[in-house]
């Protein structure tokens, strides 16, 4: 049988995750590509840009009471001693954090962690 190979482009989060699907032999295989080699990173310097520009279409009239931003608050980035971006950050749908979860409830148990944090237990956080 032929194999029939099908691209899935995911514009939600990751901004631009792209999944490659082979079917053959009623078997179905899903290939995850990226970017770049080491992962799925953020486009910081996309992300800046485009809120470079949404920012400079406001009337210069218009007084801005406040700025809000709306993100997931699980990724981080790392600065150099002049503040400057050492790398496009690690997205938080990277697999470079598979399985750290069971590794972190090996040194504190569970209820533990959730007592002093609250937090709800994903791969993301």
């Amino acid at each position: 049988m032929k194999t029939r190979n099908y691209l899935t482009i995911d514009l939600g989060a990751e901004s631009g995750r792209t999944i490659v699907g082979a079917l053959a032999d009623n078997q179905l295989t899903l290939t995850e590509t990226h970017p770049l080699p080491d992962g799925l990173h953020w486009d910081v310097l996309s992300l800046w840009f485009n809120i470079q520009i949404g920012r400079s279409s406001i009337n210069i009239d218009q007084k801005l009471e406040s700025i809000g931003l709306d993100s997931w608050a699980v990724d981080f980035a790392l600065l150099d001693q002049n503040e400057s971006l050492l790398s496009n950050p690690f997205h938080y749908c990277d697999a470079r954090t598979d399985g750290l979860l069971d590794k972190a409830f090996r040194r504190i148990p569970r209820a533990e962690i959730f007592a002093n944090t609250g937090i709800q237990f994903m791969q993301i956080t």
